[in-house]
């Protein structure tokens, strides 16, 4: 019999969209990572930006815990800026306060990392590594996405809207691993929602396929 496809997704940010988010993948029973950014969130609900027209809200740490239940959560840095462009000192902190916040609030290990904006240098990859992380995840799409060469460098498969999305799926059934990711205020309108539930729950149906938490592909490493 074939090993089954395992499917790991995160999504970045710790946005009030992701309480819609998580909904959904409970109801279908899919697991997910959520990257954060501990130093921006306050005690309830802010504004944070504008994304196409519409206002995006950072959630509070009062709704943390329920929204994110039964999710596993990373590390997205503490204040999400370039690490590569600011002194070391500042970076470091920035890598390993985040995480060490995290773990004190959510009361669990914190092993993954995303890099913020996705850019890197290998000082970076270091300190991420160093700090007791398992993997970092950048933003460029690769088609054979495990496993990596340097778990610190760890390409996805793809965002979740890309035009491709299925092809890439079952194109990596071939690899054994379907890594996907995005921001869940990205889903802008209603008929995208329904779309994303539609591509969650035909991975749920599929029976070459489980879901799986991103860090434990890494589990050997812990």
């Amino acid at each position: 019999m074939n090993t089954p496809l395992k499917v790991v997704q995160c999504w970045d940010d710790g946005v009030a969209t992701d309480a819609r988010l998580t909904d959904i993948l409970r109801k279908h029973g899919a697991k997910a990572t959520f990257n954060l950014n501990a130093g921006l969130h306050r005690n309830t609900r802010q504004f944070g930006w504008v994304y196409q027209g519409m206002d995006v809200y950072r959630l509070g740490w009062d709704e943390m815990n329920a929204v994110y239940d039964g999710f596993d959560i990373a590390n997205h840095s503490l204040h999400h800026p370039y690490l590569e462009q600011i002194p070391i000192v500042d970076a470091r902190r920035e890598i390993a306060e985040g995480k060490d916040r995290l773990e004190q609030f959510f009361k669990k290990r914190v092993l993954g990392f995303a890099y913020p904006f996705g850019t890197y240098n290998n000082d970076v990859m270091a300190m991420v590594r160093d700090t007791g992380h398992v993997y970092a995840r950048t933003t460029q799409a690769a088609n054979q996405v495990f496993p990596p060469k340097d778990p610190m460098a760890f390409h996805p498969s793809c965002r979740f809207w890309t035009t491709d999305f299925e092809k890439r799926y079952h194109a990596a059934k071939k690899n054994g691993v379907f890594y996907f990711w995005g921001h869940s205020y990205e889903m802008t309108t209603d008929a995208m929602w329904r779309t994303f539930e539609t591509l969650i729950k035909k991975i749920s149906n599929d029976p070459q396929s489980e879901w799986a938490n991103v860090k434990d592909l890494f589990a050997h490493t812990k």
